[in-house]
């Protein structure tokens, strides 16, 4: 694998509207982003354009955020439809990318029709609850349809393939033959990798969705993903051949990384605090659902290393997510009962504002980001062996597992000691104290 910074040599391109020759050539990471730089400005300006239009329709059609003294700490009331800019801002620079004819973009393949079918999937599911309050169980399975459409077109499904292929062995190795039926490694592969499509898919988008809980939180989060999964993308791609291009999802994952960027940067001046729009239902879930579909696509040729790094990129959500989870099973309350002790509360409540809350996770983000990209790298240069990847990822991901199981067991011993901090009822008085206080009542009383 090239170095990020190194410069390739690069053949001319055939003219437009005839089919490129594949051939030994390689790009570096500023070919991608010259060649794609078109669809960060598309998702950028549709989004900040379109944005204040939508919320004018939110609020015409009365779906707003009314603050609460428990949770909501905005002062007035709020449209939250905000998701559906980003919405329009992502498909329009997914749109322009196929348009795309020369440079880079015109040659590698574009984005996989089974993404567009999930990111309507997703968009139509948060926008349901958004406006008419979906019971939860639809909202799952608007989820699980996203992600059926990437496992029937195999975005996603070789992800687990790298981990289980020291213990099956080849993806065409047989496992167990039974009359005609033959069951190979590579089914295990394909069914092992469906299931996780759908728990990175259910995972990541509701993690998204508990993480927007204050002002351009999510958004600005979002944006700090993207950009290190697009620096991770970058590296990755920088010295591809082109042996087989339109197969290659190198250009894939740029585009979706740069789309999310774009479109959570176009809106983020809109719901930076003090916000005047939302992203509900409809922006969080879609924010993580192109997240979660970016991370497996980093392990579309079984590199389950590289889908770690990409995890503790997106380390925050999973760790309010984990103490979310832990903080309810030990108080013995539903899952989807709401509380006001996540992550970004906590942070508010002790740095004392919502700007400084925010602006601190970005900072804990752009750190895991780091982390994850160095990771990355590390494994890409084979500076490193992939079980010190593993071990990386494994111990960042128990360590916020730890955090989160003390500040859940911390809460819970709170709620037991103000429980048992009633003032006792006094005892009655035994036998003899009472006797005692007849006689002294008798000897004050007036002669």
């Amino acid at each position: 694998m090239k170095q990020l910074t190194e410069m390739h040599s690069i053949p001319s391109l055939p003219p437009v509207g005839t089919t490129p020759s594949v051939e030994a050539a390689t790009f570096t990471a500023l070919d991608f982003l010259n060649g794609y730089a078109g669809v960060f400005l598309v998702a950028f300006l549709v989004t900040l354009i379109v944005t204040p239009f939508v919320r004018k329709l939110a609020i015409s059609m009365d779906i707003i955020d009314r603050p609460d003294a428990a949770r909501k700490h905005h002062k007035f009331p709020i449209a939250y439809l905000g998701g559906f800019a980003v919405f329009v801002g992502v498909m329009s620079a997914i749109g322009y990318s196929y348009l795309i004819v020369d440079g880079i973009g015109g040659i590698l393949g574009p984005v996989p029709i089974s993404i567009l079918i999930g990111i309507l999937a997703i968009t139509f599911t948060g926008l349901a609850d958004d406006v008419w309050g979906w019971d939860p169980r639809l909202k799952i399975a608007g989820q699980l349809v996203a992600a059926a459409a990437l496992a029937v077109q195999d975005v996603g499904t070789h992800v687990a393939e790298g981990a289980l292929a020291p213990m099956f062995g080849e993806a065409t190795t047989v496992l167990l033959t039974f009359g005609p039926f033959i069951l190979t490694a590579g089914d295990i592969f394909y069914w092992t990798g469906t299931a996780l499509i759908a728990a990175f898919v259910l995972g990541g988008c509701n993690a998204m969705n508990l993480v927007d809980g204050l002002d351009g939180l999510c958004a600005g989060l979002a944006a700090i993903m993207a950009t290190s999964l697009l620096i991770l993308s970058l590296i990755i791609a920088a010295g591809i051949g082109l042996d087989d291009p339109f197969e290659s999802v190198n250009g894939v994952r740029v585009v979706l990384c740069l789309a999310l960027l774009g479109s959570v940067l176009g809106f983020l001046p809109w719901n930076f605090n003090p916000a005047v729009i939302f992203l509900g239902d409809c922006g969080s879930l879609l924010i993580g659902y192109l997240l979660v579909v970016i991370i497996l696509l980093l392990g579309d040729k079984g590199e389950t290393h590289l889908v770690m790094a990409g995890l503790v990129i997106f380390a925050i959500p999973i760790m309010d997510t984990a103490l979310a989870i832990l903080r309810r099973k030990l108080a013995g309350v539903s899952m989807s009962q709401a509380d006001a002790n996540h992550i970004h509360h906590l942070a508010m409540r002790a740095l004392g504002g919502v700007k400084r809350a925010v602006l601190t996770l970005y900072g804990i983000s752009a750190l895991f980001g780091v982390f994850g990209v160095t990771l990355g790298m590390l494994a890409i240069e084979q500076v490193v062996r992939l079980r010190i990847v593993y071990a990386g990822a494994i111990l960042a991901f128990g360590i916020i597992g730890a955090v989160a199981l003390k500040s859940a067991l911390r809460n819970r011993w709170l709620v037991e000691s103000s429980k048992g901090a009633e003032i006792p009822k006094p005892s009655p008085p035994k036998p003899a104290d009472a006797e005692a206080e007849r006689l002294t009542s008798r000897l004050a009383e007036p002669r």
